[in-house]
């Protein structure tokens, strides 16, 4: 058994699928814009040329209340949404910085490693964790 997709909740999918390919340079697995569908996928590595098993990533509207709901909550408890792993933190703080992303602060370190919190602009944070 593999996980083959997982969704997160934003308040636009295009918006979010142009931020999550264009900005965090995620893959696209697969965009139906007449229907709002919108899928991405760890970037092609050029060892395999494929995304870490290719897991899905659905970028589900919020037109749903239970799921307005659940994304309100965990941003206005200042919870991250899912978590990206990075074999970089502070590289990749810098270069998303660079891009306009808002973050809630420095990357910090404690037990579990280096991490950094940024808002999405769709309605999440995401933590970035170093691998």
């Amino acid at each position: 058994m593999r996980i083959k997709m997982c969704s997160l909740h934003v308040k636009d999918p295009a918006a979010a699928h142009a931020f999550y390919t264009g900005t965090l340079r995620f893959d696209t697995l697969m965009a139906v814009p007449e229907y709002n569908l919108y899928i991405i996928k760890d970037p092609a590595t050029p060892e395999n040329g494929t995304g870490g098993g290719s897991v899905g990533l659905l970028l589900e509207p919020s037109d749903n209340p239970i799921g307005a709901n659940y994304m309100n909550a965990l941003y206005d408890a200042g919870l991250p949404a899912i978590v990206f792993g990075v074999p970089d933190v502070r590289a990749e703080y810098d270069r998303l910085i660079n891009a306009g992303v808002v973050f809630r602060g420095e990357p910090a370190e404690d037990p579990s490693g280096v991490s950094a919190v940024f808002n999405d602009g769709c309605g999440n944070y995401v933590q970035l964790h170093q691998d």
